[in-house]
Formats: structure tokens, sequence, C-alpha cells
């Protein structure tokens, strides 16, 4: 079985046991993909018992492991399911969401095979695109965001609706945490600083406060009531706040207040923060993303670095249909002068969206978490348009 070629879901599920699937527990196979490192963004393993004799790359691992859970999410959900059913089921779900245009991209793949399609659509939805973003820091954007998609799933499945709205709440939320998890160390450096200056102005577009005023009132947790969505949370919360040294008294204080706000007993809480200190340095000279002190600080300098590229690479194209885009450049114009209220940062932000979807080189903006990019467009534009639009500021 070979994930790179056309077919390999059939050969997968024929060559797993046909009960396999549907004994598994989701709850218990989250802790197999957090200690494989799937949670992570990365995958150092497959979840499932491996019986095929080719080495898999870490791509087709990730591709595994995500078929994987989103099919144990189907059998452990619907009664007597069956596997034309569950392909089914997760091409509705997956075109609900592309439909809607929300935050996962994926090409349209016409194909009157099922099989095919799914295949199609999960490797689009885990490319992270190697000749724009160094794969090794795209992670933090995409691969450590797939297991929206597993929660995303079971919530349309238990619900019959479309998951678009589930979706992108809990990406915003996840967002958000980050943000103040950032914010929350006590002596900032630098790059701290700008990192916090990015994750508050990429989420000035939702409800949260981007100030050091910030905090959980601001986020709605109440929302999330299953364990499994608030061990995720926590999780990711860890990862951000992730470095190579001791995590500072302001960190572990903000993580176990989430710990207190989702819930979630204290353990579970130690058990986090373990589990990536323990992920990390078993594996770390495995995987180059953390090979650094501390890797959103390479990831931040890393990916200004290429979007600026590209964005000076597509300059005449972007002037242009900015340009032609009247409402967003009064829009813009008027932001130098005056705070725009939240609907008009709404507005902003999806029209440079649909922009970027003309530009096949700034795809990477539609991909998971490709909202934090978004500031160092902003930056870019004043820049980009003629003089007579920089007379405001």
């Amino acid at each position: 079985m070979n994930p790179s070629t056309s077919g390999w879901i059939d050969k997968f599920l024929r060559d797993l046991d046909e009960h396999y699937l549907d004994n598994l527990s989701l709850d218990e196979l989250y802790l197999d993909l957090r200690k494989i490192g799937f949670i992570y963004g990365t995958s150092i393993d497959i979840v499932l018992p491996n019986t095929s004799d080719i080495r898999y790359s870490e791509e087709e691992k990730t591709k595994i492991n995500l078929f994987a859970a989103l099919a144990v999410t189907y059998y452990e959900t619907i009664e007597d399911g069956n596997q034309q059913d569950c392909i089914k089921a997760l091409i509705q779900f997956y075109e609900y969401l592309n439909n809607k245009k929300s935050f996962f991209s994926f090409i349209n793949v016409l194909t009157s095979n099922n099989n095919e399609k799914l295949e199609k659509i999960m490797h689009t939805r885990i490319q992270t695109n190697e000749s724009l973003l160094k794969k090794n820091f795209s992670h933090l954007l995409t691969n450590a965001l797939l297991f929206i998609d597993v929660l995303a799933f079971e919530h349309f499945l238990i619900h019959d609706k479309n998951p678009i709205e589930y979706a992108s709440a809990l990406e915003e939320t996840l967002t958000n945490i980050v943000f103040l998890a950032l914010n929350s160390k006590l002596e900032k450096d630098t790059y701290d600083e700008l990192l916090v200056k990015l994750f508050a102005s990429s989420v000035r577009y939702t409800k949260v406060n981007s100030t050091e005023q910030a905090s959980f009132d601001q986020i709605h947790l109440e929302r999330y009531t299953d364990e499994l969505e608030k061990r995720y949370i926590l999780d990711l919360t860890s990862l951000a706040v992730w470095n190579d040294r001791e995590v500072d008294f302001g960190e572990q204080a903000f993580v176990r207040t989430l710990g207190v706000e989702l819930e979630l007993h204290n353990q579970l809480v130690k058990e986090s923060l373990n589990s990536v200190q323990f992920f990390v340095k078993e594996h770390k000279e495995d995987i180059s993303f953390f090979n650094y002190s501390n890797p959103a600080h390479h990831f931040y300098k890393q990916t200004t670095r290429t979007v600026s590229i590209l964005i000076l690479r597509n300059k005449k194209r972007l002037i242009k249909e900015i340009s032609e885009s009247k409402e967003l450049m009064i829009l813009l114009g008027q932001s130098t002068v005056r705070d725009l209220s939240k609907e008009e940062k709404n507005q902003v932000k999806q029209q440079l969206l649909d922009i970027c979807k003309t530009i096949p080189s700034l795809a990477i903006f539609i991909l998971p978490g490709g909202g934090l990019l978004l500031p160092i467009l902003v930056k870019f534009i004043p820049k980009l348009l003629p003089s007579a639009f920089n007379e405001n500021n």
C-alpha cells in the first residue's frame, strides 16, 4: 500500500481486518496520535499496524494517520457503518468546507470514483507546498491543525449539518489562545514581541482584544464540552510555549489557568506539557523544526522572508488586483486615518484572501492558519500602492 499512488485507500481498507477500525476508540487513538507527533504537526510513524514493507515519507505517514483518525471517527459515531458510506460521508464533509470557501483549500476533483476523489482531496489537504515555504516551518500553520478535520468530521456526523461554522470557530479559538499564550511570557525578547504583534494583528478580526489586557473571558471556551476538544486545545498551547529551556513562570501559569478554564484535571495539564518535552527530546535530531531554541522565532523570520519574496515577485499582479477592488481601496485608505469597525476589518480580510486566491503563488494565504500571514501582506501594501494612496499616512 503506497499512499502516493492511486487506489491506496482501497488497499488500506482491504489490508485491515474487517472489524479493526470499528473496535478502536478515538479517545485512545488520540493518545497514539500525540505520541507519534501527528498532533504536533509531524508524523514519525503511522498509528496503525504497518502491513507494508514500504518505507513511508513523512507526508505519506501524515496522510495515513489523518485517514485512520477520520475512519475511526466514522465507525465510532455511526452504528453499523460500512466502507462505502464512510468514503461518501468524508467526501460530503470536505465538499461542505470547500464550497463555503473555508480555511481548507482543495483543487476541483473531477472523477467518478469516490475513493480516488477522496485520495486527491486528502493529498491536497496535507500539502505544505515546499517550494513556497520550508516544510519544517509550515507545519505550524498547516499540519498542526489537521486534527481540526477529525473533530469537525465528528461534529458533522453527530449533528448532520454543515461543519464550517464549527471548524472555523475551533481554528479561531486555537489561534486566539496561542496569541494569549505568547503574550503570557513575563520577559519578552525582540522576537517574542514580534510574534505577539503578528498574532495580535491576525486576531484583530475576531472578538479577542489584541492588547495585553486580553483574557480568557473573550474566548468562548464554554462551547467545548468534549474532553478530546479540550485536550487538543491544551496540547497545541503546550506546543506553542515550548522552547529548549525551561518554560517560564508566566507561561506555566497560563497553561495551568487554561486547564482550569477548560475544566481539566491538573494532572492532564502536567501530562500535556511533559508530552511535548518528551517528544521533542526523543526526536529533536530528526525534526529540523525543533532544532532551534524557540522554533517559533525562526518560523517568524523564515515566513516573513519567504512571504516578502512572494509579494515582491507578484507586485504588478497584486497592485492591479487591489486597485480594481474599489471598496477595498477605500477601506485601506480610511484605515490610515481611523479605526475600522469589526465588519469592515472582516471585509478587508476576506477581500485580501480572495485576491490571494487569484494569484497561485500566494496560495499559502489560504492554507489553514494562513490568516497569520495577512499582517505581513498588509505591511507591504503601502509600499506597493501609488504614492497618492499614502498621502493620508
